[in-house]
């Protein structure tokens, strides 16, 4: 593979995932990971990568917030969309982070009262925008890789949270193995968020969908709702409809 072909295919994955491993690349891609290494380098100086240790991150978790670098914007302005169908007054309510969630932040209508948990300091900020929303940041370490708070105060405090509906990202989701993501921490605090919540809501685009990552967060049949960019009559998610309410 050509280094032209193999950056492209690099790009696309952080792109797709938001971020990727140096070792899990190297196993994709069949090369070493210090030729990885020199890709992401060279990516990072050409502004299109941002350089962390192990591996990369798309350039859409730089902050100050960028909306040119989003990936794939109009299919999450899509999925953001059918989501806010999902909330009405008076529910509490708890999401993470991505750009995703932000977009969902964005189209909530002003005239909606709820009460919004979240771990996203970015989300926040345009939850805050919305004139009838109370909005509470759950505290904790804020990881520079995410931008979400994580850490054991982070589960302590969801520990102490009942809500009608979480709303999440996802990394990565498939019938056989349900939500995955490749961050240790990420997962643990996902996995209290779903603790503490009566209904799940999970939102994908259409791309990460029948895809894995090396750990998993829950099985598929822990959630309630699954949110894409797609058609909900779509031919490719007739086995998701079979095990959730598909929008």
């Amino acid at each position: 593979m050509l280094k032209e072909e193999r950056q492209a295919f690099i790009i696309h994955q952080i792109n797709l995932h938001n971020k990727v491993l140096s070792s899990d690349l190297s196993v994709q891609l069949n090369v070493s990971e210090d030729t990885i290494r020199r890709d992401l380098n060279e990516l990072a100086e050409n502004g299109k990568v941002l350089k962390v240790y192990g591996g990369a991150l798309s350039k859409s978790f730089q902050f100050p917030f960028q909306d040119g670098n989003v990936y794939a914007k109009e299919a999450k302005k899509e999925i953001a969309k059918k989501a806010s169908s999902l909330l009405s007054n008076g529910m509490n309510v708890l999401v993470g982070g991505g750009t995703t969630l932000i977009e969902l932040a964005r189209t909530i209508p002003d005239h909606l009262q709820c009460t919004f948990f979240t771990i996203s300091p970015l989300v926040a900020l345009e939850l805050a925008e919305k004139p009838n929303l109370e909005v509470i940041l759950v505290g904790g370490k804020l990881s520079r890789n995410t931008n979400i708070v994580s850490g054991a105060q982070v589960a302590n405090e969801l520990a102490d949270l009942k809500v009608d509906l979480c709303l999440l990202g996802t990394n990565s989701l498939s019938v056989e193995d349900g939500v995955t993501d490749s961050d240790w921490e990420v997962v643990q605090i996902k996995r209290a968020m779903i603790k503490c919540s009566k209904n799940l809501a999970i939102l994908s685009i259409a791309e990460k969908l029948n895809s894995n990552q090396k750990m998993r967060v829950a099985p598929l049949k822990d959630v309630t709702y699954l949110i894409t960019d797609l058609d909900p009559n779509d031919q490719s998610l007739k086995e998701f409809k079979n095990a959730v309410q598909v929008l």
